[in-house]
């Protein structure tokens, strides 16, 4: 018996990138907008304590905090680690140390970057000082970083009442994360099948559910899944959401359907886009099939079937 040897595993890059927009309460406003003016404010706690960054309800007791207080733009190193090769984005494109600088006023450390030399120049107790970005707009990079600066730590924290003109009430923080993605054996299976047009999972030996995709072992009995199973192509609605608001750098014109989609012989619902049907004609028990992409790599969307809806009974384990 000849054995077919298993496919070497796939890797890509994969980016995973979202602009992250939130508003701003009373001391987090004052806080990014006191940066913007050179100012950097804390909050004080019940117990007495000087919270930089600031937060807005005591991590101890959970009283809602507002005693803001100012305090220095010096401060000592409590912790560190060399970064020999910064990233896109991240805030000095030369080696530099992320450190967790304690501001001479307060209690607690600020993470950001430190402009050093080299690893040798820094050490847990160096004293450091705050370099201003020359365009500052309201945002923990109103802190171009901090570099080594000799000064004593007194200070005491002034009261601050907070106020500045134009204050920053929101900010969109961008998000991105890129890394080499390998998905295993079992998906490597997986995606070379879609390529073929073919939806392959594997089966538990144990409790003979087939998953799709496959993930090389069982969740629920904890063993290899090495038995492969065809499913599909068709299958059927279980659930859907309803999409009104259009993703960036996608071109698919909303409202738009999402759903589950148990295709047949399948133990477990994959997601999929429906298309081919009015959003609001989709329904659990929709029968549909694929439609692949135009290089046939990968189910673009799925689509009615024109079969009668499957009854309840037979999907309502895989929803």
């Amino acid at each position: 018996m000849t054995l077919t040897p298993p496919p070497e595993a796939l890797r890509a890059p994969l980016v995973v990138e979202f602009p992250f927009t939130r508003s701003l309460g009373p001391v987090q406003s004052a806080f990014l907008t006191g940066l913007r003016e050179r100012t950097v404010l804390g909050v004080r706690t019940e117990a007495g304590a000087v919270l930089v960054p600031p937060v807005e309800y005591d991590p101890a007791t959970a009283a809602e905090l507002r005693e803001l207080v100012e305090v220095a733009a010096t401060g000592t190193v409590t912790t560190w680690a060399w970064n020999p090769e910064p990233r896109p984005g991240q805030p000095l494109a030369t080696p530099f140390a992320w450190v967790l600088v304690r501001l001479d006023g307060a209690d607690t450390a600020l993470l950001h970057a430190l402009d050093a030399p080299g690893p040798e120049a820094v050490r847990t107790g160096l004293r450091v000082r705050i370099r201003w970005a020359a365009e500052r707009a309201g945002a923990i990079t109103d802190i171009a970083c901090f570099e080594p600066y000799e000064s004593t730590g007194e200070h005491e924290p002034a009261p601050h009442d907070g106020r500045f003109e134009d204050p920053v009430t929101g900010i969109v923080a961008p998000a991105r994360l890129d890394y080499t993605y390998s998905p295993g054996r079992a998906q490597t299976r997986y995606l070379h099948g879609l390529s073929e047009r073919r939806t392959v999972g594997e089966r538990c030996p144990s409790c003979a559910k087939v998953y799709v995709p496959p993930r090389g072992a069982c969740p629920t009995c904890g063993v290899a899944t090495t038995d492969q199973v065809e499913v599909g192509p068709r299958g059927t609605v279980t659930t859907f959401c309803i999409v009104n608001i259009k993703a960036k750098n996608l071109d698919i014109e909303v409202p738009y359907v999402y759903a589950h989609i148990a295709l047949d012989g399948a133990g477990l619902a994959l997601h999929g886009r429906i298309a081919g049907i009015p959003y609001d004609e989709v329904r659990m028990g929709l029968r549909v099939e694929p439609v692949w992409s135009e290089d046939g790599r990968y189910p673009d969307h799925y689509r009615p079937t024109g079969e009668p809806d499957a009854d309840y009974d037979t999907y309502k384990e895989l929803l």
